[in-house]
């Protein structure tokens, strides 16, 4: 049998930037990159990521948050780091007090983010600003 770790159920916070601000802190814009380093950190705890939120400035309360930890799909929120939870949410200090009331965790990956080069951020921006071309990011 499995690792009992494996039936902590995750939620990857990441925030929903505009694209205007990928020069000035392109791992902020860069969602993708955002719900890998959460993904790596679940793994290496031996979690599981159930599902991938995209959220800016968003109610500490809000449904979107909590339908998973509601219907038992997450116990866990993962964020990469305080800057995208504070970017994500409107209240850090806030959801940490309903993470409380609710019973559920809140962890940081902490993990170094990605160096971005300018031929990155122009991936970034391609994927993020041609979604419905069919641009997959590759």
């Amino acid at each position: 049998m499995g690792d009992v770790n494996e039936d902590v159920r995750v939620a990857a916070i990441a925030s929903l930037t505009p694209l205007e601000e990928l020069d000035g802190d392109p791992f902020l814009v860069d969602t993708r990159s955002q719900h890998a380093m959460c993904a790596r950190w679940a793994a290496a705890q031996g979690y599981v990521v159930t599902r991938q939120l995209r959220v800016y400035g968003l109610r500490p309360d809000h449904r979107a948050l909590w339908a998973g930890a509601e219907d038992g799909q997450v116990e866990l929120f993962v964020a990469p780091n305080d800057r995208v939870l504070a970017r994500a949410l409107v209240s850090v200090a806030d959801f940490e007090a309903e993470c409380e009331r609710r019973g559920a965790r809140l962890e940081f990956a902490g993990l170094e983010e990605p160096v971005y080069t300018a031929r990155t951020k122009a991936s970034v921006h391609r994927r993020l600003s041609m979604p419905t071309a069919g641009y997959d990011g590759c």
